[in-house]
């Protein structure tokens, strides 16, 4: 595995730079011994690593701790199931690594896992490994989680896809241990986008595991068994009227709700281009629904769902977690130019405070402050978020064989990424870029656009970071 990785950024923003700076600071505190095993907590009072969380976030702060961000991810392969069950959490519970499964609260787990294997140094055996988590998940969800034959998978309680608290699952429970589905609810078993997206994106990653070992016929299998999983969702649960996913519930019926989880598919790259098109053209964008002074409310502020609560739930805050699985999500479909419009939102609902927490109020940008037990900070998926933003801005983020270089206009700054016993540099002006490999200049670039090399410098393409007119 390569050892040290190492990440130093310069701006003369103050506010970024005091984000920044109280992110890294801060984020050593949820760095934590897991039986031996070092691993990035979600922080902010939640003591384990969440499936829908940290496979990603580990993955994100590998540019700065390669260990734990390999860790985050290989503890939910090791603790899989016989069945093929990833556990939903894993905790530390009196000295004991305990996987927890009940519940399976999201999946941001193959896209991170596979770049992980680059970041690592592509270490022996890891792809096996993978491969066949994955390979037994999506078989397990396909045995387990479609209990009416619908063809379409199923969430059964409100942390399967970690919408705490969220009020369209009515009286579906929290958590659910069994291996059946809960009886006498209102909505659940419910037929699910996120966990459509969970096979697709499994099968996605699946195939590109089978490119790399030049197994064409897996990768055909693979791939088409994804595009079957995307027609069923078009076909489904997606809305042609309104442009957005609707779940349907436990009696097939559409539930008719504004929800975000139309982006999370985006994240898991379960729709096709049109569909994210319109989903972002006619809803995400819409300041009426999601495109509030703080953008990306959990449900569309007009919707009659929608509850402005200030504490742990997903009926209507916007949320950090969102803006982290944003970042992948947008750029899957080739929206890089909302990134940094989202992440100085961020930034600046943050403040100088620096005071991390995990909601922020669509209408005031406010942070809830209020989580848990007392006042929150030190939640992880906001700290990465803002280096995450930071990096995909103005400096350096790796993704496969490939590194990406932000050149935003606007602020002076350089951001220097050592990885693998080289170093990626990169110094702005604020009205364009040098960029630099092990000391050798490769490029130089004006302003807010993102440029795509080899590992070597060598420019591949650009992507624009600012809407074309």
């Amino acid at each position: 595995m390569i050892g040290e990785t190492k990440v130093t950024f310069r701006t003369a923003d103050e506010l970024l730079q005091k984000l920044v700076d109280k992110a890294e600071e801060k984020s050593l505190e949820n760095l934590k011994d897991f039986a031996g095993r070092k691993v990035l907590i979600e922080g902010g009072g939640y003591e384990k690593v969440w499936l829908e969380t940290q496979p990603m976030g580990g993955e994100m702060y590998a540019k700065r701790d390669l260990e734990a961000g390999l860790n985050n991810n290989l503890l939910f392969m090791e603790c899989q199931r016989e069945d093929g069950r990833i556990p939903g959490s894993i905790a530390m519970i009196d000295g004991v690594l305990t996987p927890q499964f009940n519940k399976f609260q999201g999946f941001c787990f193959p896209a991170p896992a596979l770049n992980m294997y680059y970041l690592a140094g592509r270490p022996a055996g890891y792809l096996e490994q993978l491969y066949d988590t994955l390979e037994r998940f999506d078989a397990y969800l396909w045995r387990v989680r479609d209990s009416d034959g619908d063809g379409c998978l199923e969430t059964w309680c409100k942390y399967d896809t970690g919408e705490d608290h969220g009020i369209r699952y009515q009286d579906a429970p929290d958590a659910w241990t069994e291996e059946t589905p809960p009886k006498g609810c209102k909505v659940v078993p419910m037929a699910s986008v996120d966990i459509m997206s969970f096979s697709y994106s499994a099968r996605e990653i699946l195939a590109k595991i089978s490119r790399i070992w030049k197994k064409e016929d897996k990768e055909k299998c693979w791939l088409d068994g994804a595009m079957q999983v995307r027609g069923k969702i078009r076909e489904y649960l997606w809305s042609e009227e309104k442009g957005i996913c609707l779940d349907r519930d436990k009696d097939h019926r559409v539930m008719d709700i504004l929800i975000h989880n139309s982006l999370r598919a985006m994240y898991w790259n379960s729709l096709s281009q049109d569909m994210a098109r319109r989903f972002v053209e006619e809803h995400l964008l819409n300041p009426k629904e999601f495109w509030t002074k703080m953008p990306l409310p959990s449900v569309a502020v007009c919707d009659p769902m929608f509850r402005n609560v200030t504490t742990n739930n997903w009926s209507g805050q916007a949320e950090a977690l969102t803006y982290q699985r944003a970042i992948r999500a947008l750029e899957n479909y080739g929206y890089d130019w909302l990134v940094p419009i989202l992440g100085r939102k961020l930034f600046e609902a943050i403040g100088p405070e620096c005071v991390f927490v995990q909601q922020y109020d669509p209408f005031t940008m406010a942070p809830s402050k209020v989580c848990l037990e007392g006042e929150q900070d030190a939640y992880g998926p906001a700290m990465l978020s803002v280096l995450e933003y930071a990096a995909r801005i103005y400096g350096i983020h790796m993704e496969g064989e490939q590194i990406f270089w932000g050149t935003a206009g606007g602020t002076e700054c350089t951001y220097l990424w050592e990885w693998g016993g080289h170093k990626f540099f990169i110094e702005n002006s604020g009205k364009g870029v040098e960029a630099f490999v092990d000391g050798k200049k490769v490029f130089k670039a004006g302003p807010d656009r993102k440029v795509v090399t080899d590992l070597t410098g060598k420019v591949i393409r650009e992507i624009p970071l600012v809407l074309k007119a």
